[in-house]
């Protein structure tokens, strides 16, 4: 069992050194809303995860992932992607007198639902996870029950945990950060934003 974690820890560190949409989304809204709606957005990407694997499981992702529906997956999550870039990079945020951030109050459920759908929006997560539970079933550690689920909570926690130490990373340098720092960074995550949304289309065109 031990070892089936500790192959689901690794999983879970490769998987967030990957440098995607909600990592640098991820990013910017630790540094512009502060930690706790980071974590709230932390949350959403691992629901998606969580999702991504139970459909992977049960055989549902397999008719996302078939060739001839690649395609309108690649489409539909670009244009996603290319909407958060264009809002991200139009958006502003505001500083008093002494510097602090004028924040408006969003609900939690809003970085949630922020977090779960750009990340399921991008069709290497959805790839990755089908790929990782295509392989682990039929080996030996997926007939025992227990050892399969230990093996993708170790490796969910893991990115969960990593998610929350760039939150906590970003947030504390933030009071480093002035008005025209703070609008560059939303014009570079906006524009990558909108390159990754680029791609995926003209990666399904070229696909097709």
């Amino acid at each position: 069992m031990l070892h089936t974690i500790l192959k689901g820890t690794l999983l879970g560190l490769t998987l967030a050194g990957l440098l995607g949409p909600a990592f640098f989304s991820l990013v910017q809204t630790s540094i512009h809303r502060g930690f706790k709606s980071g974590f709230f957005l932390a949350i959403g990407i691992f629901l998606s995860d969580f999702s991504l694997i139970f459909l992977s499981y049960i055989g549902v992702s397999q008719i996302f992932s078939a060739p001839k529906n690649q395609f309108w997956v690649g489409i539909i999550g670009g244009i996603m992607l290319i909407a958060f870039g264009i809002y991200t990079f139009r958006h502003r945020m505001k500083l008093t007198v002494d510097g602090e951030l004028v924040v408006k109050k969003t609900g939690a459920l809003t970085y949630i639902l922020k977090g779960y759908f750009l990340n399921i929006a991008n069709p290497s997560v959805w790839l990755f996870w089908v790929s990782v539970v295509t392989l682990n079933i039929g080996t030996a550690e997926s007939e025992d029950v227990h050892s399969f689920f230990a093996f993708f909570a170790a490796a969910l926690l893991t990115v969960f945990l990593t998610d929350l130490l760039k939150c906590f990373i970003a947030f504390r340098i933030k009071i480093y950060l002035n008005d025209k720092v703070m609008k560059l960074i939303n014009h570079i995550v906006g524009i990558l934003l909108f390159i990754f949304g680029m791609y995926l289309i003209y990666n399904a065109i070229l696909l097709k």
